[in-house]
């Protein structure tokens, strides 16, 4: 019989392994995301927006704020060292941000159960709210961190 694991147990356990594995995103690296912080069902990063993140407008693309939050998203989702992937991701962006302006995006988990977990996700610059996720995943069996399988 396969043994049942604490999630919160799991992170607290194998938090620095989580976080190592995480941050190793090669897109996140590519974009110039930092992750801050890694908690149970939490994360935060921040990534500066630079001119090649720029749209025929002159401000932020949109894929630039969707690729922090996905980010921040797949960490969260992953922080219990089980893998977890993306099912589903609403945003709405709520105001443009500039070049050189410093975003930060904070996930906050807002159910979790055997096989799924929900997101809140917030993208914000110095001055304001820039975009608001909700955003679904699907957890597997399989722990990416040392833990031994049953």
């Amino acid at each position: 019989m396969k043994t049942i694991r604490d999630d919160h147990d799991v992170h607290i356990q194998y938090r620095e392994e989580i976080k190592e594995k995480l941050q190793n995103d090669t897109f996140a690296k590519w974009l110039g995301i930092e992750l801050l912080e890694v908690g149970p069902g939490t994360a935060e990063a921040q990534m500066t927006i630079t001119e090649n993140m720029l749209n025929a407008h002159g401000t932020a693309h949109g894929a630039a704020l969707f690729a922090i939050a996905d980010f921040v998203f797949a960490v969260a989702c992953n922080s219990y060292g089980k893998t977890s992937v993306g099912l589903s991701v609403t945003i709405g962006y709520l105001a443009a941000c500039q070049r050189g302006d410093k975003v930060t995006a904070r996930a906050t988990e807002i159910k979790r159960n055997h096989r799924t977990s929900w997101y809140e996700v917030s993208v914000e610059n110095d001055k304001e709210l820039l975009a608001h996720v909700s955003a679904l995943s699907y957890r597997k069996n399989e722990y990416f961190v040392g833990i031994e399988e049953d």
